[in-house]
Parts: C-alpha cells; structure tokens; sequence
C-alpha cells in the first residue's frame, strides 16, 4: 500500500467530529470589530461564528481582519455582520475528515462550522487536518 493510499484511507475513516472543537463562540450581528478583536487575542481563537436569529449562519476570522478590515481601513466601530463571510459552510460530524478537506479545498476556505443533530456542534479547521496528518501513535 502506498503512502497515499495510507493517508487516503486514514482521513476516509476518521470521522469529523473525532477531530473537531467544540468550544465555541458566538455572537450577535452587531457586534463590533473591536469587541471581536478583544474577544479572540484574549481567548487565543482564530475564529468566532456570527449568530443570526440565534442559529450560527456566519463566521468572522482573523484572516478577515488582515484581508477585509485591516486592508481596507475599516473602522473598529463596524458591525461584525458587515465584515463576516455568510453563509457558514458546514459539514456533518460523521462524515470524513477527507469530506472536510474536500470541501475546504473546493470552496478555498480553512474552517467548517460541524453539524450534529441539527445545530452547530463544532468547528473543524484545516489545522485539525494537518495535525491529524502529522499525528504519531
């Protein structure tokens, strides 16, 4: 078996939410920018999902800030909402972490939001990918 058939065969049998997080942060649409800056330096997060209506549908990450706010001059005063990508692409928490990386490659985004039961359960980001590649047991 080849080292690809390997890697194929181990990210086809390891399921999404084996490797997901599920600490999650959420807020509001109006929330600021400068509120979700503090928000993810002082709690280490890459990322937070935008609610709307309550339902996680979108989410604002740190590339946002150096690709949408800090490159265009936007004001820290701005409404996540104005700034998040919607609509929150999602995978379902059995399916495969080579599903995951399948869509994550196809739609050029680095997170999931994770379906379970109906609701957002979790994310899985492309880090979790690399590091389940790399993982020794």
């Amino acid at each position: 078996m080849s080292y690809q058939d390997t890697l194929e065969r181990m990210f086809s049998e390891t399921r999404v939410r084996d490797i997901m997080t599920r600490a999650l942060v959420s807020v509001d649409p109006s929330t600021t920018l400068f509120q979700i800056s503090k928000m993810m330096a002082q709690g280490g997060m890459g990322s937070i999902l935008v609610k709307k209506d309550g339902i996680p549908s979108g989410i604002v990450t740190d590339r946002d800030f150096a690709i949408r706010v800090a490159a265009n001059g936007i004001s820290l005063d701005t409404p996540v909402e104005k700034i998040a990508s919607f609509p929150l692409h999602t995978i379902n928490a059995n399916d495969s972490i080579l599903d995951a990386a399948k869509i994550m490659s196809d739609k050029k985004i680095r997170k999931l939001g994770v379906s379970e039961n109906g609701k957002i359960a979790g994310i899985i980001t492309t880090t979790d990918l690399v590091n389940q590649l790399t993982r020794k047991d």
